[in-house]
């Protein structure tokens, strides 16, 4: 069943936008929703941001979506590529030698964030290493059991990345565009991209000095060349739309992609009282919806069920380096909304 949205509650989820634009939290912002296999609507306010004057955000306008890497490229190119979840990942990774803590972590484990990874990314702690990314982050020692519960953990995405690239002897980057250019999906893609209005700055590091702008705001993206399995990936509210729509539409169809997503929607590991960790999804109202943040203050919302979607872009870290509290009432709302029937 496929079910539109109630003008209500696009009339609150325009309202919290527009407050959060008018305190400061974000400079503007797009809310992309829509049924399956309907139009996209699109809500916005605000502006791109102060450097591109009064340019107000819409549809194209392309914004550093973070950990939204992590299920627009990351994800999908595991689900298509056939590899084994429950291999570890020494597997794949012949540098990787015999005995390494992390070689022992599975893929499956890594997307549900439960690979007893060391938590803090941290790459520049390996400045003047001569090992290979990969045999640096195995050889580290594991914080927890691997499988034994829920940690958010960046550097498991980096490896996941580092071994797409292995297995099929390609960039990531190669990877993700070929798959996002099967999907329609033309605006994104790994940056750096170029300045202009149409793209939205994100943080003023040092006082005086430009804002990063087409470059990646996550410091681990950045050392990698902003190709990274965690974070780097530049896109549109349009284009989320369209990645939204074709997954809910192949679930529904069975396509690969349908049939991966409704994989990873089997909870793997608790967050917190009514949220589970899938595979790489945020798991919510008793697993009938998958979400995903990212930091910059990007969103999106899959409701299989209901055949509607939710996206949320914002550079929220344009005012302040974490805002994660001052979204919560969005991120909230849209949580709210999409879990509703209309």
């Amino acid at each position: 069943m496929t079910s539109s949205w109630n003008p209500a509650v696009l009339a609150d989820l325009r309202e919290c936008l527009e407050l959060m634009t008018a305190d400061g939290t974000v400079p503007g912002g797009v809310i992309a929703h829509g049924p399956l296999d309907g139009e996209p609507g699109f809500v916005t306010a605000g502006v791109v941001a102060t450097e591109c004057g009064d340019t107000p955000p819409g549809p194209a306008t392309v914004y550093d979506v973070a950990s939204l890497t992590k299920v627009l490229a990351t994800w999908p190119l595991v689900g298509t590529t056939g590899i084994d979840l429950d291999a570890p990942v020494q597997t794949f990774l012949p540098t990787v030698p015999a005995g390494a803590p992390g070689g022992k972590v599975t893929v499956g484990q890594i997307l549900a964030h439960t690979s007893g990874l060391r938590a803090d990314t941290r790459l520049d702690q390996y400045r003047g290493r001569t090992e290979g990314l990969a045999e640096l982050i195995c050889g580290e020692e594991l914080i927890a059991q691997p499988g034994a519960g829920h940690r958010y953990i960046n550097r498991g995405f980096i490896l996941a990345g580092l071994l797409l690239a292995q297995v099929a002897g390609r960039r990531l980057d190669d990877l993700a565009a070929d798959l996002w250019i099967s999907l329609g999906m033309t605006n994104t893609t790994y940056g750096p991209v170029s300045r202009s209005a149409e793209v939205a700055p994100t943080e003023q590091r040092l006082a005086g000095a430009p804002r990063l702008w087409g470059i990646p705001h996550d410091d681990n993206a950045a050392l990698l060349g902003g190709v990274a399995g965690h974070a780097g990936v530049f896109t549109t509210a349009a284009d989320l739309a369209t990645y939204a729509n074709t997954l809910l539409a192949g679930h529904r169809d069975g396509t690969q992609l349908g049939r991966w997503l409704a994989q990873s929607m089997t909870p793997q590991a608790a967050i917190e009282p009514g949220l589970d960790r899938g595979l790489a999804w945020i798991l919510a109202d008793e697993g009938r919806v998958a979400h995903h943040h990212g930091f910059t203050g990007t969103s999106l919302y899959l409701a299989p069920t209901t055949g509607r979607y939710l996206a949320i872009c914002t550079n929220a870290v344009y005012h302040r380096q974490d805002n994660r509290a001052r979204l919560a009432p969005l991120r909230d709302l849209a949580l709210k909304a999409i879990t509703t029937e209309p």
